[in-house]
């Protein structure tokens, strides 16, 4: 059954156009033109993820989080926003989203935060509740913390991971082969999105790069203006 998402966005067109390509993408897509109509779909139906726009009238974006957040604490909630500063992103995760999208955005961008945002509520699959992984040559047994390689010929060799490069390297696995919208990982691990934790996960990235630098089939790409991606060729 596909998965079931209350858009709310009060540009009819954009909406519109957001509804379609959601749809081509297997969501089953309810469309709301102001707050209190999403709040009545919302009590009509059952949702896996509610995205919806800040400003619109009757009920602007940050109410109606709160008001499903009262009947829902668990449902992931994405908004999308004209709006930049500071104060608005801080209101928008204090009433307990789990993203954030500033208008203008690539719709493929779009597609992959929904995905990911589905994965880590654990609404998406069960990929979430997985703890061992097998890329290429490597097993990752991400509970202790050590990463395993294994070559068809030649010695295994164990590398420990930190804290930080295990929590990453694991988003990495749930995530391979599919881009890793960098705002995810930073607010899944450091919490936050800045400057500062941005740079930080340059440097976590860049030591996994090395760990995993023995297999070729592996590589983790650099998705400019997106964030990553863990390709393994190895299955190919």
């Amino acid at each position: 059954m596909n998965k079931k998402i209350l858009l709310a966005e009060d540009d009819l067109n954009f909406g519109d156009v957001l509804k379609s390509y959601l749809s081509l993408n297997d969501y089953d897509v309810d469309l709301a033109s102001d707050g209190l109509k999403a709040y009545e779909y919302f009590n009509n139906n059952n949702y896996n993820l509610c995205i919806l726009d800040v400003m619109m009238p009757r009920l602007d974006g940050f109410q109606l989080a709160k008001k499903i957040k009262d009947k829902n604490q668990k449902i992931p909630i994405i908004f999308l926003t004209a709006k930049t500063m500071k104060e608005d992103v801080i209101e928008g995760f204090k009433v307990g989203a789990d993203d954030y999208i500033t208008k203008p955005f690539n719709s493929t961008e779009l597609l992959y935060r929904v995905k990911a945002v589905l994965k880590r509520s654990g609404k998406d699959d069960l990929k979430s509740d997985i703890k061992e992984f097998d890329m290429g040559k490597y097993h990752f047994n991400f509970p202790i913390r050590i990463l395993t390689y294994n070559p068809k010929k030649g010695v295994s060799t164990e590398q420990k991971l930190s804290p930080k490069e295990a929590q990453l390297l694991r988003l990495f696995c749930l995530h391979k082969n599919e881009i890793l919208p960098r705002d995810i990982a930073l607010k899944e691990i450091w919490k936050k999105s800045d400057y500062f934790t941005a740079r930080s996960m340059d440097v976590f990235v860049t030591k996994l790069r090395n760990y995993l630098s023995k297999d070729t089939d592996l590589e983790i790409e650099n998705i400019h203006g997106n964030g990553f991606r863990l390709i393994d060729r190895s299955k190919t």
